[in-house]
């Protein structure tokens, strides 16, 4: 038993996750008697660190920390319906359980970007104070129950994205023009403004579409993320930073009726997995990113770093969409607002949280 619970527990990052650990191994040490489930989950995804580290770790921690009696089978994007539509498969019944990125939803509602991520986003250390200790996870929860009519909470969190793998060379506002990329989100409606010819494709299709020079570029995740499509081996220039994702968190949604039938504590135990694998996601993402620049290096990749104009750019896009899109939507309203709040009572965090060294 011992043994088991040491390989079901390598590695968690200890960074951040000190707190969730420890309440859930109370919650756990509660949980291992009670009815079983066996849940099916949708993702949006055919594969890498979203499938490994995100839905499948959920499954496996969840199983783990329940003593067994939770089971949950993790299907690839477009195994149980629309790959983009994740939500809508688990408000149909289909799955109990998805995996999605909420932005994905913007269409229904813009609102979604917000608790996704948009070029006007604070970053992913921002966000996660935001969602856990300001009342972002409690909006979300609030506003997906009212709109969608699904049960959601955080799981999965990356750092900021790759700008673009890119078979042209992009640094400039020039360069953007009639670009073909591959994008999702409210970042579709700001690329065309500035001059790009974006469309939206699920994950498994961008390499072949890449590949074909279908489009000309595409983001996806950030620096390790994606290694594993091997965007790389068919685009020869990486463009960072992200500026149209600086935070990318993703979503467990799930079906009403089943969440109902659970106790208190077996929900509890829900939210608790998932906020373990959130923060587990933050610190993995971190530390591999950190690591990927190099092996782009080695590939073959150039390294293409954005002008200061299109960084500036991107960002007073998104603040743009977003004083434009709040009019007329409540909900986007008070999640601007609440964000926005957050962010300047932040501001001050760089002079008392940042020492100043030399550059070697």
């Amino acid at each position: 038993m011992r043994q088991s619970r040491r390989n079901a527990l390598k590695g968690l990052g200890a960074a951040g996750v000190l707190t969730a650990t420890a309440s859930l191994a109370r919650e756990a040490a509660a949980q291992q008697k009670g009815p079983s489930y066996h849940w099916k989950m949708a993702t949006g995804w055919a594969g890498g660190p979203l499938m490994d580290i995100g839905a499948k770790a959920f499954a496996e921690r969840l199983e783990f920390l329940s003593g067994g009696r939770m089971k949950v089978q993790v299907f690839p994007g477009g195994a149980l319906g629309n790959a983009l539509k994740v939500s809508e498969t688990v408000k149909n019944g289909i799955a109990e359980m998805g995996h999605t990125w909420m932005g994905y939803d913007w269409g229904a509602d813009p609102t979604t970007v917000l608790f996704g991520g948009y070029a006007g986003s604070f970053n992913s250390e921002y966000m996660l104070h935001w969602l856990y200790e300001a009342g972002g996870a409690e909006l979300q929860r609030q506003f997906r129950d009212e709109k969608f009519g699904i049960v959601s909470m955080p799981l999965f969190i990356r750092t900021a994205e790759v700008f673009l793998h890119s078979r042209k060379p992009v640094r400039t506002l020039a360069d953007l023009k009639g670009l073909k990329l591959r994008t999702a989100g409210a970042w579709i409606e700001m690329a065309k403004e500035l001059g790009a010819s974006p469309v939206t494709t699920p994950g498994g299709e961008i390499y072949p579409a890449l590949e074909r020079g279908v489009i000309d570029a595409t983001e996806w995740g950030t620096l390790w993320e994606n290694i594993t499509p091997g965007f790389y081996k068919v685009a020869k220039y990486l463009i960072i930073p992200g500026v149209h994702q600086p935070t990318a968190p993703f979503e467990l949604c799930i079906n009403k009726d089943v969440w109902s039938k659970l106790s208190p504590n077996d929900q509890k135990l829900i939210e608790l997995t998932a906020k373990l694998v959130t923060f587990e996601t933050f610190t993995r993402i971190g530390h591999e990113d950190a690591k990927a620049l190099d092996f782009y290096r080695k590939a073959g990749n150039e390294i293409v770093e954005l002008d200061e104009e299109v960084q500036y750019a991107a960002r007073e896009r998104g603040f743009a969409w977003a004083e434009k899109t709040k009019a007329g939507n409540p909900w986007f309203e008070k999640v601007y607002k609440s964000q926005r709040e957050f962010e300047v009572l932040w501001k001050d965090a760089p002079r008392y949280r940042n020492v100043k060294v030399k550059q070697a």
